[in-house]
C-alpha cells in the first residue's frame, strides 16, 4: 500500500498544520498525518491477518447478541465510511476487545463472562469503538512518525516505503499475526474513550450507568485470583477502577441529558 507522498520539508510542515483536528464530542486537538481511508485500508489488512490465526465462535446466541449490540453502536457512532465487521474469538483466557480503524471489532470470550449480558457488552463496544472515531491509533502512529522519522524522512517514509509505514501502525496499534491484541493505548486516550462510550451507549438506547457496574466487576476480577494475563494486557496504562468511576459518574449526568432518549 502506497500513503500519499509529501515530497519536502515545507510540505511537510503545511500538511502537519492540516493534520491538526478536533476529537468527536470532546474537541480535543490531535495531530493527524494519515487519512481515514489510508488508516481504514491498514485496518482491514490487520484484521483479517489476526482472523487467519483465531479460533472464531461458533457459540450462535454470544455471536448474534455481539453482532446486534454492535450494529446499534455503530449506528450511533455515524460513521458512514466505516464498513462494521463484529466477531468473536474463542479464547476464555484473554479478557480483551478492540475495535480497529473502519469498524473492525474483536471481542475475546474471555470478556464476556465480565460483560455479563447486553448491557455489559455496549459498555465494552462504545469504550472500543470510541478508540476507533477518535482515530486514537492514527494519533499514536502520527507522534510514531514524528519521533522515529523527523523531517523530511517522514516524507520519504510516506512516498518510498509503505513497509515502514506499516511497522509504524503495527507499533500503534499492536497488532500481531500471533497475538492479534491491541496494545494499551495513553491513560489520556483511555479516559476519552471511556467519556465518548458513554455518549455512543446513550445515544444507541443503553443507560451509560452500566458502565459504573461493568468496571465494578472488572476491579472484582482484577483482584480475583488466577485472572490470566489477558486481563493485565487488557487494564496496563488505564486510569484505576476508582478513577475510571468517578469520572464517570462525573460525566453521566451531562451525558444523560444531551444524548439520553427523548
Amino acid at each position: 500500500m502506497r500513503l500519499r507522498p509529501w515530497l519536502s520539508v515545507p510540505a511537510l510542515l503545511l500538511a502537519a498544520t492540516a493534520g491538526c483536528q478536533s476529537v468527536p464530542y470532546t474537541g480535543r486537538s490531535q495531530l493527524l498525518l494519515v487519512s481515514e481511508a489510508e488508516e481504514a485500508a491498514l485496518g482491514a489488512e490487520a484484521y483479517a491477518e489476526t482472523l487467519k490465526s483465531a479460533r472464531l465462535s461458533q457459540d450462535r446466541a454470544k455471536v448474534d447478541l455481539l453482532r446486534r449490540v454492535g450494529a446499534r453502536i455503530a449506528a450511533a457512532a455515524d460513521k458512514p465510511s466505516f464498513r462494521w465487521e463484529f466477531h468473536l474469538i474463542d479464547d476464555d483466557r484473554t479478557i480483551n476487545a478492540w475495535c480497529l480503524p473502519g469498524g473492525k471489532v474483536a471481542f475475546y470470550t474471555g470478556i464476556l463472562a465480565v460483560a455479563r449480558d447486553e448491557d455489559g457488552i455496549a459498555v465494552v463496544m462504545g469504550h472500543e469503538v470510541a478508540h476507533a472515531i477518535a482515530r486514537h491509533g492514527a494519533e499514536r502512529m502520527s507522534q510514531g512518525m514524528a519521533v522515529r522519522l523527523g523531517g523530511a524522512a517522514l516524507a520519504a517514509a510516506l512516498a518510498d516505503r509503505p513497509a515502514e509505514t506499516r511497522a509504524l501502525y503495527s507499533e500503534a496499534y499492536g497488532v500481531g499475526s500471533a497475538l492479534g491484541v491491541l496494545l494499551p493505548y495513553s491513560r489520556a486516550h483511555e479516559s476519552e474513550a471511556d467519556r465518548i462510550g458513554l455518549i455512543l451507549m446513550a445515544k444507541a438506547g443503553y443507560d451509560p450507568g452500566h458502565a459504573l457496574e461493568f468496571w465494578k466487576r472488572m476491579e472484582e476480577a482484577t483482584g480475583g485470583a488466577g485472572a490470566g494475563a489477558g486481563l493485565d494486557a487488557f487494564l496496563r496504562t488505564h486510569p484505576t477502577d476508582a478513577e475510571r468511576q468517578r469520572r464517570i459518574r462525573e460525566w453521566l449526568p451531562e451525558v444523560r441529558e444531551k444524548y439520553g432518549p427523548r
